[in-house]
């Protein structure tokens, strides 16, 4: 797949690149643009038809050999902070499938053992603002050793450590922030990343994926709206929103190109509206492809959850329903829990479906391509609907949504949430739309 009309030309990460990440997947797709940029920058194609499939295929590291669906998850890597070894699995729940990555370290300047041609010091400083919860901790301590195996300097900030974090934190990023050329963000509705923005004097700023939001914040931009969540669309501002109201503002106004500075958003989501000036580049998950994979497959079939309930958007007895219909009629196996799902629903869902829920300690589109995986993988409106067939292209892997059902919504849910979900649904390619989980209503 070839960079969208009115993509960036090549321009290989600098010593001045500085990326910020606050989840798993953030950091998964400022990988992947990196791995674009540097294909870019020497003028290799990108994309299925460049021929990255399996490592072996790409020069990538053997497959590593799959654990069974039960394995335990210290085969997996459990995060080193005592909060995260200390959480456990879910009760009712088994550990992350997959095999163990091998360990990300190595002599500077060399490769790192399991990575392919990894080398030092690429230019691209990763600050990780790490949240408080320690399944993402993991997932982001999981993933930092992928970013230094591939030879990225990574940066971890307890951004949320206590009342005055956020100030060290800062303080700590200014001197870097006023040297960077381009700064990469994961998350342009964030708070932090909204603040440090107004310290930096890049003139060159990327936004890569953070799932679904990246298809509203081009949206928002393109028409000049502030810039806020869509699961909180319709609400009245509360005081912090009032406060932070400026820094907001002025963060949109730097990412809308004009007066030298130049805008990139590095997504697989389909962006409708793009902004007057905006490059706008896909991302097809070749460095997933080529990293990992092929998977091995199963005969059953793989059910992702969501975290729709805990956002407040969808009704948690409805949903349960939603699951256990899904289970019945698709023979499902395995639930992979989003990593904001809580231990109460989890729990919950293992008992009354039977299902094996499945705590996955890296990004789904890593754990699918590393196997094994169902031939069948059932999910709900979700970034994984577009993502999931770019990482598993080549493979016998169908992917298939289930819709929202409106009856499904909370009374609090906002006037926006059932649009956007259909949207999320209708604009995926090559997934299955499925209906029969309709009586769960």
């Amino acid at each position: 797949m070839s960079p969208r009309a009115g993509s960036a030309g090549p321009r290989p990460a600098s010593t001045h690149t500085l990326a910020f990440v606050e989840s798993p997947v953030q950091l998964l797709n400022v990988l992947e643009w990196a791995h674009a940029d540097a294909l870019r920058a020497a003028g290799e194609p990108t994309g299925p038809a460049s021929g990255a499939g399996t490592g072996a295929e790409a020069g990538g590291p053997a497959p590593a050999p799959a654990a069974g669906p039960g394995a335990d998850a210290s085969t997996a890597g459990a995060a080193p902070d005592a909060a995260e070894a200390a959480s456990g699995p879910t009760p009712g729940t088994a550990g992350p499938s997959p095999a163990p990555i091998p360990e990300a370290t190595g002599p500077a300047g060399g490769p790192v053992p399991g990575t392919a041609g990894a080398v030092a010091h690429t230019g691209l400083t990763l600050v990780v603002l790490s949240p408080n919860d320690p399944m993402t901790r993991g997932q982001l301590r999981r993933m930092a050793e992928l970013a230094r195996g591939e030879g990225h300097e990574v940066r971890w900030e307890e951004a949320r450590g206590g009342a005055t974090a956020p100030f060290h934190t800062v303080g700590g990023l200014a001197p870097l922030l006023r040297r960077a050329k381009r700064i990469v963000m994961g998350d342009p509705f964030s708070r932090y990343v909204q603040l440090l923005l107004t310290i930096t004097r890049a003139r060159d700023l990327v936004v890569v994926d953070d799932g679904t939001a990246t298809m509203e914040f081009v949206s928002q931009l393109a028409r000049g709206e502030r810039l806020v969540r869509w699961h909180r669309r319709g609400g009245r501002p509360g005081p912090r929103d009032l406060v932070f109201a400026p820094i907001s503002a002025s963060a949109r106004r730097r990412l809308t190109p004009g007066s030298g500075r130049r805008v990139e958003v590095f997504s697989s989501m389909p962006i409708t509206e793009t902004p007057d000036g905006v490059h706008v580049t896909a991302n097809d998950f070749s460095w997933t492809r080529a990293r990992f994979g092929p998977p091995r497959l199963t005969k059953g079939a793989d059910l992702v959850g969501t975290s729709l309930v805990e956002t407040g958007v969808v009704d948690p007895d409805r949903y349960l329903e939603a699951v256990k219909n899904l289970t019945k009629t698709y023979g499902a196996t395995r639930y992979f829990a989003h990593r904001r799902e809580s231990t109460d629903k989890l729990h919950r869902l293992a008992v009354e479906t039977g299902l094996e829920i499945v705590r996955p300690d890296l990004p789904l589109e890593l754990i699918a391509r590393r196997g094994p995986i169902g031939r069948t993988i059932l999910s709900f409106p979700s970034t994984v609907v577009h993502t999931l067939p770019l990482a598993l292209v080549g493979t016998e892997v169908r992917v298939a949504v289930c819709d929202i059902d409106p009856a499904w919504l909370t009374a609090t849910a906002s006037p926006r949430a059932q649009g956007f979900l259909s949207g999320v649904t209708g604009t995926a390619r090559d997934v299955h739309r499925l209906s029969a989980v309709s009586a769960a209503t």
